[in-house]
């Protein structure tokens, strides 16, 4: 006999992500064991009657319970919640999250979103076996019926996808990681901390996006996080103490304004001897560029506004991309490589994520060429979590890596599909949280449930950010021995 777990109740809410605009917030509530339809009712309504024609097909997808599953007392109501995270720096090929574009938010509230899930998802869903979570997967997908979910919203199919397997792991009595990911899911993630904001990020004047650091020698996941919380620590002195804003960027990373990369980097590399670490050795440093918000289509050039007001002052604000190269920073392709090339050389840089513009195809084959054998090279905006696009990556030999954002695809399934094609061709997989985030944890169990062995989740401030960090201690102590942290670039 094989466990069903039929889906009852899928309920939406708008909800508040950290940057103060409104997300979707999903609750699916399933029913575990025999006897399934009949007597309980949610929302005054007769789950027989609720279930309609999907009675008759419930189940059969042939999913049977995960070997050794508990099972469940008959009749009792599971609820799982979900909210979905929202980014400022956006790939162009990333599916649609659905707004309302009315006056309240300014535009971007989600209520369309939500009654998408209270009405098409809901019946589509009722009564269907939450255990087959790529049969659920599938039907959101369907039900949308567009390439990037531009009918139903991206926001809208995610929270509903997030929300049944954590109904289903809790009907399991089964931590989150071990239902997504197995037996085999023990790998701690190194952090890829960002401590320095900038870009789309921060109000400021630096032109990178994120400045992170990986405590590559940390012998567990708690002393890698240690690592981190001491160099984010130090750093705020040292920017006190040189007269610099301690203010902070939208993922909790110090916002100071200050000319160009390289200035950025030297105040990390104090930061870390600071605290008694040693850079290269014990920290490696990761930058992700965000190069497509740089990228201007009209000069094909990539235009450095922080720099540029650096070296001009005030008079930089008046500076554009039309402008000549002689009044503002401007790069090509190829100066942006030798540009990573000169920062590898002098600093322990160890990953480079969206080194180059998303549609630059030709020049991240040359990036790859250069860099990929000494950094990662790590597609996000160029990949989208898509496995169409990874494919096209891996057979032209772009980057090395993928970066996963789930709310960039729509379904855990089409993400767990993005990771599972990059590991099989050789590439790493990082899970990555957004600039606009919520409370929810789940990108820590997705992290340790696929072994990926990397997460992106902010600096240790904010609690939108830090309650990532919590959760995965929290998943190592549960671990205990059979945890594994290890340096994902050690050979």
């Amino acid at each position: 006999m094989s466990l069903t777990i039929r889906i009852m109740d899928v309920h939406a809410r708008e909800i508040l992500d950290s940057r103060g605009n409104p997300t979707v917030e999903a609750e699916v509530t399933v029913i575990a064991g025999e006897g399934a339809f009949g007597g309980p009712c949610i929302n005054g309504r007769n789950m027989e009657a609720a279930a309609g024609n999907h009675k008759e097909t419930v189940g059969n997808c042939g999913c049977p319970a995960p070997v050794g599953a508990p099972y469940p007392l008959s009749g009792k109501l599971f609820t799982g919640r979900a909210s979905v995270p929202s980014g400022a720096s956006t790939g162009r090929f990333e599916a649609v999250e659905l707004r309302d574009k009315e006056s309240r938010y300014q535009g971007k509230g989600v209520q369309k979103a939500v009654r998408n899930v209270n009405t098409v998802l809901r019946e589509a869903l009722l009564g269907r076996n939450a255990l087959c979570q790529e049969e659920i997967d599938k039907i959101l997908v369907e039900t949308d019926g567009t390439e990037n979910k531009e009918k139903l919203g991206a926001n809208a199919t995610l929270s509903v996808s997030m929300a049944a397997a954590r109904a289903t792991a809790a009907a399991l009595d089964m931590p989150l990681y071990r239902y997504l990911g197995g037996i085999s899911a023990k790998k701690m993630p190194v952090p890829m901390m960002n401590i320095l904001n900038g870009g789309k990020h921060a109000d400021n004047t630096v032109d990178f996006q994120e400045f992170m650091i990986m405590p590559v020698s940390a012998k567990s996941f708690q002393e890698g996080l240690r690592i981190c919380a001491e160099v984010y620590q130090k750093l705020k002195q040292l920017l006190v103490k040189d007269g610099l804003s301690t203010g902070v960027g939208d993922e909790g990373g110090f916002a100071p304004s200050l000319k160009n990369p390289k200035e950025v980097l030297d105040y990390i590399v104090k930061a870390a001897l600071a605290a008694g670490y040693q850079p290269g050795s014990d920290i490696k440093i990761a930058l992700d560029v965000a190069a497509s918000e740089l990228y201007q289509e009209d000069s094909g050039m990539y235009y450095f506004p922080g720099e540029t007001k650096a070296l001009h002052g005030s008079r930089g604000d008046l500076i554009s991309s039309a402008d000549t190269k002689e009044s503002s920073v401007l790069r090509s392709t190829e100066e942006m490589i030798a540009l990573y090339e000169e920062l590898c050389k002098e600093y322990p840089i160890i990953s480079i994520e969206d080194g180059l513009n998303e549609d630059d195809w030709d020049g991240w084959k040359k990036l790859t060429e250069r860099l990929g054998d000494k950094v990662q090279l790590v597609g996000d905006d160029l990949f989208v979590t898509n496995t169409g696009r990874l494919s096209a990556g891996i057979r032209l030999r772009t980057a090395n890596a993928i970066l996963v954002k789930v709310n960039q695809i729509g379904t855990l399934s089409e993400a767990f599909a993005a990771i599972e094609m990059a590991h099989k061709n050789g590439y790493k997989a990082v899970i990555s949280h957004r600039s606009g985030e919520t409370e929810d944890t789940i990108i820590a169990d997705i992290a340790v449930a696929v072994n990926a062995g990397q997460i992106k989740t902010g600096a240790p401030c904010r609690t939108d950010r830090v309650s990532k960090y919590n959760q995965l201690l929290r998943i190592e102590e549960e671990l205990g021995g059979v945890s594994v942290y290890e340096d994902p670039f050690r050979d």
